[in-house]
């Protein structure tokens, strides 16, 4: 089987990162492996394995005939049999299939938002549905909502997986006091909520305690931005609470966190949680999308309502006084993701659904 795994940029993002993922397990395992950028690089370039053939299209406008071609042409030359577009990049792939017919589609939709979306917001996806042999979803609801909208109709759950390839980058260092730092790892935009954490935080004064907040991600320098900064400056907390913008090291990052932190009013299948998990974090998270499938309150994590500052603060509140709790949820997380959501257990799914479709 020939492979082409084809996403809009490799900025660091829950989709972007999958498509790297998957890129890099199945070079070990298909005849051909590659990776395309339709748009831009980024960040997760220097996560490539050398074995991935991988090609950037440098993508200017919606319909760019240039890109096309280019993407025309990797294909043919590299034999591809089945085009596994993610997120967005599933428009450039129907383009290219209307020349080459007998390339096959997976559409992989990990946009959790997208439940609260009409049909009349996504009709170019409606539309070119017609050309996916296969969707795959990264939870539930989205296979839901899949199956009533679009005109594919075998709609397939893939969960996401935690790589175990580690970062050999070790650039970032945290502030803050060891043991006691909370980590975000979410970019600067709805939905991702950090707003309600850094109230939280303020709230039980756990600057008081020695606690910092440590925010990893893209900043748009948006009004969202904008929002948290002032807040953090109103307040008085810019030696507690700290913005380091998008960082490549994240393995090295969660090694010098004890509390792990998602907030999203919305969610997919977020892949920050099997970062957490991987790094033995203590976790609190949303339960929005497919997180109260991971994390079993109690357990091996802490669930909040989104939209419940209250829910949040107890929360946190439990996992910062109490170390030994902390302790034991980490590590069994931790279990928990390597026996569900290991590599090897996804890929080996992921290629039997691709044998269907060469069926």
């Amino acid at each position: 089987m020939r492979v082409l795994q084809l996403i809009d940029s490799l900025e660091v993002g829950g989709a972007e990162r999958m498509a790297v993922n998957y890129a890099n397990a199945l070079s070990n395992e298909l005849t051909f492996s590659g990776l395309i950028a339709t748009r831009k690089e980024g960040a997760l370039l220097n996560q490539i394995g050398k074995d991935v053939s991988f090609l950037c299209l440098h993508k200017t406008q919606r319909i760019d005939l240039k890109a096309i071609f280019k993407l025309r042409k990797y294909i043919v030359d590299n034999k591809v049999d089945i085009l596994h577009a993610h997120s967005s990049s599933f428009f450039i792939a129907v383009l290219v299939k209307l020349t080459l017919v007998k390339v096959k589609i997976i559409w992989h939709d990990h946009y959790g938002t997208r439940v609260e979306e009409s049909l009349k917001e996504n009709k170019v996806l409606f539309l070119f549905s017609l050309f996916f042999s296969t969707i795959f979803v990264v939870n539930n609801q989205l296979k839901e909502w899949n199956e009533r909208n679009l005109l594919c109709k075998k709609v397939i759950f893939i969960p996401n997986f935690t790589s175990d390839t580690r970062e050999k980058k070790q650039i970032t260092n945290l502030k803050g006091k060891e043991g006691k730092r909370i980590v975000i790892l979410a970019n600067l935009k709805k939905p991702k909520n950090h707003i309600i954490v850094i109230k939280a935080y303020f709230d039980l004064k756990l600057q008081d305690l020695d606690w910092s907040l440590h925010l990893i991600g893209k900043d748009y320098f948006d009004f969202y931005s904008k929002e948290l900064k002032e807040f953090i400056k109103l307040n008085l907390l810019e030696n507690h609470i700290h913005l380091y913008g998008e960082r490549n090291d994240i393995d090295n990052i969660l090694s010098q966190s004890s509390v792990g932190i998602l907030a999203s009013t919305n969610e997919g299948f977020p892949v920050t949680l099997l970062e957490y998990a991987r790094s033995r974090l203590a976790v609190i998270s949303t339960n929005a999308g497919f997180c109260s499938e991971i994390i079993q309150n109690d357990f091996n994590g802490l669930l909040f309502d989104p939209q419940s500052d209250l829910e949040l603060k107890k929360q946190l509140q439990k996992i910062i006084s109490n170390e030994s709790f902390r302790e034991k949820i980490s590590i069994n997380f931790n279990v928990f993701v390597k026996e569900n959501y290991s590599k090897e257990i996804v890929i080996e799914r992921l290629i039997m659904e691709y044998k269907k479709i060469r069926l």
